[in-house]
């Protein structure tokens, strides 16, 4: 009776809570990997500027104490 129809408004609106929170799911997805190949590219061409150092080279290694 009375029962039945509200608790097909209840499914439906579950139903439409799922979609959209899919439908964010989904946006949030695409951002994060356009963000993620930003991310390497920048990370890649810095990779490229490290120094090389060779057996022998003189080093000078710094510590800090926090």
């Amino acid at each position: 009776m009375g029962f039945e129809g509200r608790r097909k408004g209840k499914f439906e609106a579950a139903e439409k809570f799922v979609k959209r929170m899919k439908k964010i799911q989904e946006e949030a997805k695409v951002v994060l990997e356009k963000v993620q190949k930003k991310m390497k590219k920048y990370t890649d061409r810095k990779q490229g500027e490290e120094e090389e150092y060779k057996v022998r080279d003189p080093v000078v290694m710094t510590w800090q104490n926090s």
